[in-house]
């Protein structure tokens, strides 16, 4: 652990109890000079860090940074099977969910010939890679997702099964009801979800989700999944001058939950939940979505000759597919595709 990151977990510990530079070397085995470097690198990272008359340095208010450390320790307290975890953070990145695919398609075969993880598929899956910022944000059918420093979290996992991935397209779904618990849980307030995919608060897009797998062409499979989540912490003039429906959970509630609580609380949730049972699971979706109900435009994405078209939302299946019918009264499954509400 970098000398900073010891220095801020003690402080934070110690709960606004001031603690001598003397101590702060003495535990981390550091000189007082590189003490005192740490803790002016932590102020430049907006760190409350205040010098007492005593010597003493204490931390007012909850650290809001990301550093791998910080959420390793958040993660293991909070999601104990998942303790271990790989986890690793970014200062900037273009992508995160390009490079958990990266590191999948350099780890070799995920499983054995008995269906087993091997050594690279017991280190990736229950993986979670977060970032401060992405140059190159991944939205869904190939649009970008706007990701800048300090006002949002991105992250992604890795999620590699024994047995592969059975059901794709829950996986999405089942992670926006993550998302939702964590929001619900940390921020006191009521998130929905409008399938199949995004997270809204008062009518405002606060989170999106991309889901992406890979294959296994020999066998057919779909050896492991990595999902994408993009959550909007506070307003951004970059991300909401260009979309009139984007929004933020700051600007519906007040909260001194940090961003590495936040991050990871929902990568522990997401890769949590995979483990309950699905009909539950889409019991609560259905729960959470305003989807079902509203006049919707349909934006197939299979089939050239296929166009937009008007459409009620009437239920969601079982298999997290959305059923509208047409304005001729046609009954359909969409099990792909996007939505729009009439007023988007």
């Amino acid at each position: 652990m970098a000398t900073k990151d010891k220095v801020l977990e003690i402080l934070t510990q110690n709960n606004e109890t001031p603690v001598s530079g003397e101590k702060l070397a003495e535990i981390c085995g550091v000189s007082r000079a590189a003490i005192w470097k740490a803790i002016n690198s932590l102020r430049e990272q907006n760190c409350q860090i205040e010098g007492t008359t005593n010597g003493g340095y204490v931390l007012h208010g909850a650290a809001d940074i990301l550093t791998a450390e910080l959420l390793q320790t958040q993660l293991d307290h909070d999601f104990p099977a998942l303790a271990g975890s790989h986890l690793e953070c970014f200062a900037q990145i273009d992508s995160t969910n390009t490079y958990a695919k990266s590191l999948l398609s350099k780890a070799g075969n995920l499983r054995n010939p008995d269906g087993t993880l091997t050594q690279a598929g017991k280190l990736y899956h229950n993986s979670i890679y977060v970032a401060e910022s992405q140059t190159a944000g991944k939205g869904r059918l190939g649009r970008s997702f706007v990701s800048p420093a300090k006002t949002g979290i991105y992250l992604s996992v890795i999620y590699a099964p024994e047995g592969g991935i059975k059901n794709p397209a829950a996986l999405t779904a089942f992670s926006a009801v993550a998302v939702c618990r964590v929001i619900r849980k940390l921020y006191k307030i009521e998130p929905k979800i409008k399938w199949i995919n995004d997270i809204y608060i008062n009518n405002k897009k606060i989170c999106g989700i991309l889901t992406e797998g890979s294959a296994n062409f020999e066998t057919g499979m779909i050896e492991s999944a990595v999902i994408g989540i993009g959550v909007n912490i506070q307003d951004n003039p970059e991300v909401f001058n260009a979309a009139q429906f984007a929004g933020s959970i700051v600007g519906n509630a007040s909260t001194t939950i940090t961003r590495y609580q936040l991050a990871a609380s929902i990568g522990g949730q997401t890769l949590s939940i995979f483990n309950e049972p699905e009909e539950e699971l889409i019991k609560e979706y259905k729960s959470l979505s305003f989807t079902v109900g509203q006049t919707l435009t349909v934006h197939p994405v299979i089939g050239n000759n296929q166009k937009d078209f008007t459409a009620k939302a009437i239920d969601i299946d079982n298999n997290c597919s959305l059923v509208v019918q047409k304005e001729d009264g046609t009954i359909l499954t969409l099990n792909s595709g996007e939505v729009s509400l009439h007023q988007e």
